[in-house]
């Protein structure tokens, strides 16, 4: 009987009745979501600002112009399928190593491959694979192929380029930032594996938003979650969330405490500190948490934020940051995490100011123009008879003994000219620093001072 192909996940034709029995019972069977790759650019899910009417690709194809890239995106976003797709496109043969498994023996096994296809009239699109894997020399051996067209170079990558690739590599290619797979995207793989396979995801509507969830913006791993489902029996009645987190494990979450992530979601907890947000902060607190990140590292940041971004609109911070994280020290995990997020509310929520951050580099930069000035005579103690002679300690005036407690006598060096560094917000407990300050100056200016 005849059959008409329906798109499959990742854009292939797939049917049931285009794959052997054996495979649609999945014995034998490639995976599915090798089975389903897309077999155009058309077919390709979620990376619509590349391959839209005014995407980049788009763009290069129509011009028929393809540059040597640099695809970096989180895993399962279908890097390596939009190689070989792009490979298809252009005309080029398409040839694929892995940083992992290759070295510059195989570099140069293309290259010289590459280079004998190039006299027949054929181009060649290599696919490199976790590029950032190769290290500085095995980078640089691309250069020269690159720059005179031997190859058209794709490198993937899972690592910020700015920090991974060497800069040489990097003038010579554009990067294209490719997307985690948003919930229409991954719903949309989810409608094709079950048209690929004739089945239906025994899943509650509650259950099938938590597959897209699990999957966390990976393909491939909805994919592989797929195929478990469509293993359950045909009676299988359908799982909500609860039962599906319970059947299968969830993707574990992208983070590397020494890398990029690491860096990004510190940088999210520190801001939504800064924009006074405790509900985002919480949420970005739990997350580098689920992701494994060392407690303390976490508590040293809040300790430094309520230094820096608090300061003295809020004097006890400081001490409320030191004590989350001594608590943290004598509880541990998972108890100690509460005082911490205590920290965090209480961070979020304080009044705000960098006034000594800002003061303490100010003073730091006067400190290095300024030398070695020494400190004036008349606040040098004179514990000598020929110090005390030389003038150490001559007109010094005793605050506590001068009208309210405020002598207004110069205490910068002699040759430096009085500066302000300290300029209090005005904010919380600044205000009345500020009030503090400014009665001082009025006094100093009365005293001539």
């Amino acid at each position: 009987m005849a059959h008409t192909p329906t798109p499959d996940l990742f854009g292939q034709e797939a049917s049931p009745a285009r794959a052997p029995a054996a495979e649609r019972a999945g014995k034998g069977a490639r995976p599915l979501a090798d089975r389903l790759r897309p077999r155009t650019l058309a077919d390709v899910v979620g990376q619509d600002h590349l391959l839209g009417a005014e995407g980049a690709l788009s763009r290069m194809l129509a011009q028929s112009s393809l540059a040597s890239l640099i695809l970096w995106g989180p895993p399962g976003v279908g890097k390596t399928t939009l190689a070989r797709l792009l490979a298809e496109r252009a005309g080029l043969h398409f040839d694929q190593l892995s940083a992992v498994f290759s070295g510059v023996a195989d570099l140069k096994r293309v290259f010289e491959e590459a280079v004998r296809r190039r006299r027949t009239g054929t181009g060649t699109l290599l696919f490199v694979d976790e590029i950032h894997r190769f290290n500085r020399a095995q980078q640089d051996a691309f250069l020269p192929v690159v720059e005179q067209g031997i190859v058209v170079l794709i490198g993937a990558t899972t690592e910020n380029p700015s920090f991974a690739l060497n800069a040489a590599l990097l003038s010579r290619c554009q990067v294209l930032v490719l997307r985690r797979l948003d919930d229409a995207a991954l719903e949309t793989l989810a409608a094709r594996a079950e048209a690929a396979t004739g089945r239906t995801l025994p899943l509650t509507a509650e259950g099938r938003a938590g597959l897209r969830a699990m999957a966390d913006g990976d393909g491939r791993y909805l994919l592989n979650m797929a195929e478990q489902l469509f293993a359950l029996p045909p009676d299988q009645p359908p799982l909500g969330a609860a039962e599906l987190a319970t059947l299968l494990a969830r993707r574990a979450t992208l983070y590397d405490k020494d890398r990029e992530e690491h860096y990004n979601l510190i940088s999210a907890l520190h801001k939504s500190l800064r924009g006074s947000d405790p509900d985002a902060a919480l949420y970005w607190f739990a997350r580098m948490l689920t992701g494994g990140e060392d407690p303390r590292y976490i508590a040293r940041r809040l300790a430094r934020f309520a230094a820096e971004d608090v300061g003295l609109a809020d004097p006890a911070a400081l001490t409320l940051a030191l004590s989350g994280w001594e608590a943290y020290e004598r509880m541990g995990s998972p108890e100690g995490e509460l005082a911490l997020a205590e920290v965090v509310i209480h961070l979020a929520t304080a009044p705000k100011s960098n006034a000594a951050y800002r003061a303490f580099g100010a003073a730091m930069a006067a400190a290095r123009a300024t030398g070695s000035l020494m400190p004036p005579a008349h606040i040098l103690n004179a514990p000598t008879k020929l110090m005390r002679e030389i003038g150490y300690g001559a007109g010094y005036d005793y605050d506590h003994e001068a009208p309210e407690a405020f002598s207004g006598q110069n205490y910068f060096p002699d040759g430096m000219a009085r500066a302000q560094f300290y300029r209090p917000s005005g904010r919380g407990e600044e205000r009345a620093i500020a009030e503090r300050l400014a009665t001082w100056a009025r006094l100093r200016a009365e005293r001539g001072q």
